[in-house]
Formats: structure tokens, sequence, C-alpha cells
């Protein structure tokens, strides 16, 4: 029995003992076990780290790549834009920018009424106008008579010559139909000098003091035609009938189709057979052919003596020669034109007739020589006017009044729809608006583009206004 028990109490020992092992292997397995996993918690949190940091640089250069390409973009537009208004200020002074308005041919048949009798205004060996309303403004239509009038020389030059040149005395081109000849012109209320010398539908006459000023005005016009630049332009068919008359009496100068560009480095020009109208030409270029500024000069020199007399111009210049010579000046006087001054309307005679010698070369130089001699007759005019002659102020012409304010513009810039408008009144519209405030249609765009044309025009105006006798 002792025996058996002591088997079994070593049996059990062993057990134990075995047990004990197996123990010490579990705790050491377990051990290892947390061991591992502790590092592999570690790798797996320093792995997390790395990805957080890669993934804040890659969103870091994300961020840095949209802000320089944005950035970029910035740049290239206002590079762009730059670049662009550079372009119009630069086509501006060189004369590149169309400055005229193109109307479609249905506008003209409709405002013209299918070209009526009763619209028609005028005549001319090239062409009909019309009077019509176009975009709630007065103007002239200007039609020429050519089967191929949009191709004729005649309507070519016309165009070029006013669209690129802007004088206060100058006829304002308003808008064209290139594709059919066709000229749109301010118009002008009081019709040409032409009729109202003839006092046509028994109109007033026009007082001395006002032809004196219309001289000066026709002078002061041609003079900017023969400086301009890159070439002088010769008007070659000046005439009372080619002189317009505004609301307020201003004249401006019109019908420039026949002007001849010359060469910057030369003052005469070959024709191939002279044009204008009789007894305006100048006698050397009917014999010669040559044109110069100096045509010019003859034919104001004819118009002059027309304001003095107001009779026909043939043989004008034998009958103000004789009437010097005998001291009859005042006989042949227009004397509906009211008290003329004696010595300087003897003065304007004068200069008249030395402007319409037979020979070029006796004519007076029109910048240095009669300019400054009709500013001073002027200036006595304006004397006259101010002692006790009342004058009409006038009042702004349609196209200088924005279609928003109703008010002259000081910034006018050109709208998608062709309208001139206040920059700060339409830009206040676009903000709000898509269609134009004039058509009510879809504008093709918010561009806006400086009118430096109708600046110049609104400038000159108010100019004239300030220094206009009260």
């Amino acid at each position: 029995m002792h025996a058996i028990a002591q088997t079994e109490a070593m049996d059990a020992s062993r057990k134990a003992d075995e047990l004990n092992r197996r123990r010490l292997e579990e705790a050491m397995k377990l051990k290892e076990i947390k061991l591992k996993e502790s590092i592999a918690e570690k790798l797996a949190r320093q792995e997390k780290e790395r990805y957080e940091v890669a993934r804040k640089e890659a969103v870091h250069m994300m961020a840095s790549a949209q802000q320089e390409a944005s950035e970029r973009r910035h740049v290239e537009m206002k590079t762009s834009r730059d670049v662009k208004e550079k372009e119009k200020l630069e086509n501006a002074l060189h004369g590149h920018v169309q400055q005229y308005q193109t109307f479609t041919w249905e506008e003209i048949v409709s405002a013209t009424s299918s070209f009526s009798e009763s619209c028609q205004i005028g005549m001319g060996a090239y062409g009909t106008v019309y009077k019509c309303s176009l975009h709630h403004t007065d103007v002239a239509v200007k039609i020429l008579h050519s089967n191929e009038n949009h191709n004729s020389k005649q309507f070519q030059q016309e165009l070029k010559i006013l669209s690129k040149v802007w004088h206060p005395h100058l006829l304002l081109l308003v808008g064209a139909c290139p594709d059919h000849g066709c000229l749109i012109y301010e118009y002008m209320e009081n019709g040409s000098l032409e009729d109202r010398l003839k006092r046509k539908d028994n109109t007033p006459p026009i007082p001395w003091f006002a032809r004196f000023r219309i001289a000066w005005e026709v002078a002061s016009a041609l003079v900017f035609l023969h400086n301009s630049k890159p070439k002088p332009i010769i008007h070659r068919d000046l005439k009372p009938a080619n002189i317009l008359l505004d609301h307020n009496f201003v004249s401006k100068i019109g019908d420039v189709g026949l002007s001849t560009m010359l060469h910057a480095d030369s003052s005469l020009s070959m024709d191939t057979g002279p044009v204008g109208t009789l007894c305006y030409i100048d006698p050397e270029y009917q014999r010669t052919g040559l044109i110069s500024p100096k045509s010019d000069v003859y034919a104001l020199g004819m118009v002059i003596l027309q304001l003095l007399t107001a009779k026909p111009v043939i043989a004008l210049t034998h009958t103000m020669e004789n009437a010097m010579e005998n001291g009859s000046l005042v006989e042949i006087l227009d004397r509906e034109a009211g008290n003329w001054p004696h010595e300087e309307t003897k003065e304007l005679a004068l200069l008249a007739l030395s402007c319409a010698e037979l020979r070029r070369r006796d004519r007076p130089d029109l910048k240095d020589k009669v300019l400054p001699a009709l500013e001073r007759l002027k200036e006595v005019a304006d004397r006259a006017t101010r002692a006790g002659i009342s004058t009409v102020r006038s009042s702004p012409p349609n196209h200088f009044i924005c279609p928003i304010l109703k008010d002259v513009m000081k910034d006018p810039c050109v709208a998608a729809d062709g309208y001139s408008y206040e920059r700060k009144a339409i830009e206040k519209w676009l903000e709000e608006n898509d269609k134009s405030p004039m058509t009510n249609l879809p504008l093709a765009h918010k561009n806006l583009i400086p009118n430096y044309t109708l600046l110049s025009a609104i400038t000159e105006w108010n100019s004239m206004e300030k220094n206009a006798p009260l």
C-alpha cells in the first residue's frame, strides 16, 4: 500500500511539474504574442503617421498647384486685357477704330418709309438725301446713285475719311450701311448755306455777324483737313450747297466724297480729270490737273463772296472787284444781313478776292494768313453779339445724351448693342441686366469700348458753350 501510495505521489508530482512546465511555456508564448502585438501596433501607428504626413503633403502640393494655376490665369487674363486695351488705344490714336455704327438695309428702308418722297430733303450728283429717325435720333441718310455704290470710289473715300477724322465743323458721320452705299449723318436743321442765302421757303436771312463766324468755321475745318495725319486731305468740292447749318447756325462741311489725300511729302497731286463744281474749281487745277490745298482756298474765297452778297457765283469776283474800285461795296452787300461794319466788311471782301486769285501762288496761305484774319473778324462779330444781339444757348445734340441718364455724357463708351452710354450708368445696368436698355434684346457680351470720337465732340461742344456770348 505504501509503495502504491508512493508511486501515485510520484506520478502526481510529475504531472504537477509537467503542468507547471506547460503553464510556463504558455505564459512565455502569451508574452511573446503580446510583444509581437505591441510591435505590430507600433508599426501600424508609424505607418499611419507616415501616411498622414504624405497625405498632408499631397494636399498642400495640390493646393499650391491650384493657387499657382489661379495666379497664372489671373496674370494671363490681366495681360490679355492690357494688350487689348493698348491695341484699342493705339488704334484710336492711329484712326484704325471703326467710329461709325453699322445699320442694316432693312432699318434704312423702314426708317425712310421705303424712301418716300416726303422724307427726301435733297438730291445731288452722287446721291439722294432723306431725313428720318434711327434709334430715336434724327439723321440724314445719303443713298448713292451708282448701281455699284458700295464699291464706288466716292463712297469708299467718304467713309474712309469721315470714320477717321473729327472736327466740330465737319459733318459728323453717325453710321453707314456699306453693302448698299448708304451713309448716315447728323441732321442739320437749317439745311445748306446755299438755301439759306437764297432764303428758300421764305426763311429768315442770316445776320452779318453769323456770316463772319461761318467764314471762320469753314476755314478752320479746311485747315484741319489740310494738316491731317498721316496724309493731308483736300476737299475739292467746297461750295455753299456742301456747307450745312445746325439749329444754332453753326456750320459744318459735308460731302467729302471727292476729297483727295496727298502724299505727306507733297503739296500737289495729279488728277486724271478736274472734279468739283464749276465756278468753285481752282482755275489752275482745271488747266493742269494738279490739285493742292490752295485749290480749297480758291473755293473758300468764292464762298466768302457769296456770304457777303448772297448773289450767284458766276462772275462774282469781277462784280466785287468793280465795286471795290468804284467804292460801291455797300451797294452789292446783302442788305438783309443787317448793318455791315464798313471797315471789317471791306477787309473780308479783300481777303475773299485774294483767296480767289487765278494763280495759285498769288493766294494767301490758309493757316498762316487767312485763318488769323478771319479769327479777328469773328471777334468783331462776337463783340457785336454781346453788345446787344441776343443769341439762343444751344442744346446738346441728341447723340451726346446718355439714353439711361438723359444727360450729356462725360465718359461715353459703346456697348454690344452699338449704342453709346455713360460708362458708370451702363456698368450699373449690366450688373443687373443681360439685355440692351435701348432694344431690350440680349447682349452678345458685356464688354465696353471707349468712344473717343464722341468724347472729343462732347468736349469741344462743352468748350464752345463755356465761351459762347451770354
